[in-house]
């Protein structure tokens, strides 16, 4: 309590001694002081008070000598007689520094605007860049997605004629006794790695559609060789099969195979009458 009441008597006297010196200071009005402000800031360029006074051709005026004319010092003479350097004329430097002023604000303005874009276009291209934001780009909802579907149904490791897509259980076997089918999983392999690659790395959208593409090109060329095989092989086996059938009712008919001898005697009886 005692320093709150010792505070407001420091104020009270602070107050009564401003009062009592402000009011005992006087205003100064010099009107040379007010032309020189005039004659700076933008009104114009003259007014050299203090005057000139004459008698007889003889300047009488002792601050006008001693400030403008022949007591002066040659600073004082040569600011008088020199160009007209108002700041704030038409053409002045504080003028011209406000203009360079505003035509930095609109070419701070068109950065800002550049950098803007060049941030905007820079998370664009992050969003497209990293792999979090792969599922929701609208090329691969339209088209990818769809297109290299079958790769991920497909087995990593087929273990039978089922998982492979062949015809039945005789083709697998033919494809995995020649080591098609080995060929063919290594050949999977590389398609599945590639497409993970593209799903999961990090990397620029066009590149990311060019694996895409060489993963669905890679693939069509896997399953039409995968059918390729299927069908040859399943030919294959029938002809096996047919001349297998072929083979087992001559023998079951008692037909033997002829000699060398009786082949060439039934040909000479054959054509003996006809040359």
């Amino acid at each position: 309590m005692e320093q709150l009441f010792k505070k407001g008597k420091f104020f009270l006297l602070l107050f009564v001694i401003t009062n009592v010196f402000g009011q005992s200071v006087k205003r100064l009005n010099d009107l040379s002081i007010v032309a020189q402000h005039k004659r700076m800031v933008f009104e114009s360029w003259g007014d050299w008070r203090p005057y000139p006074k004459y008698f007889l051709g003889i300047q009488t005026n002792f601050a006008y000598a001693t400030v403008w004319g022949m007591w002066a010092p040659n600073i004082n003479r040569d600011y008088k007689e020199g160009n007209d350097i108002r700041p704030l004329k038409p053409t002045g430097e504080q003028n011209l520094r406000f203009t360079q002023l505003k035509y930095e604000e609109e070419e701070a303005k068109k950065i800002k605007a550049t950098s803007d874009t060049i941030y905007k276009r820079s998370v664009q291209d992050f969003a497209h860049w990293t792999s979090a934001t792969v599922d929701a780009d609208p090329l691969w909802l339209l088209y990818y997605k769809h297109m290299l579907k079958p790769i991920t149904e497909f087995p990593d490791t087929p273990q039978s004629f089922m998982e492979w897509r062949l015809k039945d259980q005789q083709t697998y076997e033919t494809l995995n006794t020649t080591g098609t089918l080995k060929r063919m999983q290594e050949e999977l392999d590389l398609i599945k790695e590639k497409y993970s690659m593209s799903r999961s790395m990090d990397m620029p959208r066009g590149k990311r559609f060019i694996m895409y593409h060489e993963t669905l090109i890679r693939w069509r060329k896997f399953v039409q060789e995968l059918r390729g095989y299927n069908n040859r092989t399943t030919l294959l086996l029938d002809y096996k099969n047919i001349l297998k059938n072929n083979l087992s009712t001559a023998l079951l008919s008692g037909w033997t195979p002829a000699s060398d001898k009786q082949i060439v005697q039934n040909v000479i009886q054959q054509y003996q009458h006809k040359y």
